[in-house]
């Protein structure tokens, strides 16, 4: 093992590609069957997942314009407030990122499941097709940063096209019946908009992931703030557009109990033959987003280890300058996590898996925004406008974590106190 520094092989558009390949995987395929009991009411949790994902991505490029720290999240927490804020806010995004590689994993089975009804059948076989997938991806990411931005250019170009044509035609086939009642029998509007606003912002996770990178990407100040809101609108405004449409071709209490909801809608408009086709595109913006989100994994504690607030060994490369040994710890605890729940149905596994990952992204978010708020005072820009967007990005930021429910609160808590003995051991080797 090396300490070599990570050789910055990616562009512009490798960094569009990380973002959009990293917020496009299973959101939009599987979300729609969380998404059911919402019904169209759904419609408000997106509106405000939308609106606070622009918000995050803005104060992300501010960031990166001003102050193009690699590390993302940890760095600007770290420049803001100190040491140890910096720490417990990359311990957080770290276990987004593998806790999220296990929700991606488990949604490529779900989406190889429409192709094989057998996997669905049994939790077992399902459980080892995503641990099979989430290791394939670890593999990938082994052979270097750059064997893996080509790969993720391309996988993101495969799953962009087939869903933007399905979203775009479907739309005409929409039956408005399925949209009534707006809102469900007994629900109430508020827990609605703030329970899906906690469910739809996994479609919008990974919209920091050029933030993280950016010590690989060719000119950061520029490349990773115009990367960040590109590649944060493009597959927002995607991802919203193909899970409504999906919620108004076919009933909801069939699209709950489908692994597959968008390739059963495709099936149901277009025949079988449709359906394939996005089962299988399905499975490769998964895999694709599984791809990006594992360089993410290797590459957060890396960065956290070169900047102190992590043990050395966290951050030792080899000859490629790929973070191996946290890779294969980072893949190691996403495959405890699908393990220890396999015994749930793959649509609660998944749910489990993203409420989790989601719960655990927010403090990085919200931490990045207060930094933002504090750090604009010594910018150049000073911008008030600026300064506004950090605010309501934080607040925006608290009210969806309250939404993502007690169990992955309560886990969430439990893990990130798993990382004081991390604290203390970094910090005694330090001095």
């Amino acid at each position: 093992m090396s300490g070599a520094a990570p050789a910055r092989v990616m562009g512009f558009w490798s960094a569009v590609a990380l973002v959009v390949g990293s917020m496009i995987g299973s959101g939009v395929f599987l979300l729609p069957a969380n998404l059911a009991p919402y019904g169209a009411a759904s419609l408000l949790g997106w509106g405000i997942s939308l609106c606070g994902a622009i918000l995050l991505a803005l104060v992300y490029a501010q960031w990166a314009r001003e102050n193009p720290l690699p590390g993302g999240s940890f760095a600007y927490t770290r420049a803001a407030f100190g040491d140890r804020a910096g720490f417990f806010v990359a311990w957080s995004n770290w276990i987004c990122i593998w806790a999220g590689n296990a929700a991606l994993a488990v949604a490529f089975a779900g989406c190889i499941s429409a192709l094989v009804p057998a996997v669905a059948q049994s939790r077992i076989v399902s459980a080892c097709v995503a641990l099979a997938a989430f290791w394939m991806a670890t593999l990938t990411n082994l052979a270097g940063t750059r064997e893996s931005a080509r790969a993720q250019i391309v996988l993101t170009v495969l799953k962009l096209v087939p869903i933007a044509l399905f979203a775009f035609v479907a739309v005409f086939f929409i039956d408005a019946a399925n949209y009534r009642p707006f809102l469900p029998e007994g629900g109430d509007a508020f827990d609605i908009a703030w329970g899906g606003a906690a469910i739809t912002l996994w479609a919008f996770l990974g919209l920091e992931a050029s933030t993280i990178a950016s010590g690989s990407i060719r000119e950061p100040e520029k490349n990773v703030a115009r990367a960040t809101v590109v590649g944060t609108l493009i597959a927002g405004l995607l991802t919203m557009l193909a899970c409504t449409v999906v919620l108004g071709v076919l009933p909801r209490e069939q699209i709950a109990q489908s692994p597959a909801p968008m390739a059963e809608a495709a099936a149901h408009l277009f025949g079988a033959p449709a359906g394939t086709l996005l089962a299988i595109t399905a499975a490769i913006a998964s895999y694709g987003a599984l791809n990006g989100w594992v360089m993410l994994m290797g590459e957060l504690p890396a960065q956290a280890a070169q900047a102190g607030l992590f043990p050395r060994s966290f951050g030792e490369r080899d000859a490629r300058g790929t973070p191996r040994r946290m890779l294969l710890v980072g893949t190691v605890l996403g495959s405890v996590l699908i393990v220890a729940n396999y015994s749930r149905s793959l649509v609660k596994l998944f749910e489990f898996s993203i409420l989790l990952s989601t719960a655990t992204s927010l403090l990085p978010y919200a931490a990045a925004s207060a930094s933002a708020l504090v750090a604009a005072r010594g910018w150049r820009s000073r911008s008030i406008a600026g300064q506004g967007i950090a605010a309501l990005a934080l607040a925006y930021s608290l009210f969806a974590l309250l939404g993502t429910g007690r169990e992955a609160l309560f886990w969430g808590a439990v893990l990130l106190l798993a990382g004081v003995p991390v604290l203390h051991f970094a910090r005694a080797r330090g001095r």
